[in-house]
């Protein structure tokens, strides 16, 4: 099943606003680490949303974008940057503003480079998110 007819451009990519990339980000991150919790074999509603809660918090995509800094490239470095520095209009009560910060930065390159069609790159990361949370 192909999910996009196009992907998008790198310049197209500049036009979504940061938010919308995070948004987006956040429903990819969210399916990645459900789809590792699954493979990892939690059989149980509970226990499997449980796992996913502490790989999705955003302590620990705080964690995870600091593991990632030094593999991204130009781009990926602007992207992530871009959603780092991003003004959301709410902030959780469970955690710092600056992990709240860095999981949006996270969450706005998990976006674009589904977006923009880098899927291999985005399993790349991924791999490289679970070993930084193991």
């Amino acid at each position: 099943m192909e999910l996009f007819r196009e992907a998008y451009t790198e310049e197209a990519l500049r036009a979504v606003p940061t938010l919308t990339l995070a948004h987006v980000g956040d429903g990819v991150y969210e399916l990645l680490a459900r789809s590792q919790v699954v493979r990892e074999g939690a059989c149980r509603v509970e226990d499997a949303h449980s796992r996913t809660v502490e790989l999705v918090r955003a302590q620990a995509q705080a964690k995870a974008a600091a593991a990632l800094a030094p593999l991204l490239n130009e781009w990926e470095n602007a992207v992530f940057h871009r959603g780092r520095n991003a003004h959301p209009h709410t902030l959780p009560r469970h955690c710092t503003p600056r992990e709240y910060a860095l999981a949006t930065g996270l969450e706005a390159l998990f976006g674009a480079l589904y977006l923009s069609g880098k899927h291999e790159r985005l399993s790349e990361l991924w791999t490289a998110v679970l070993e930084a949370l193991k």
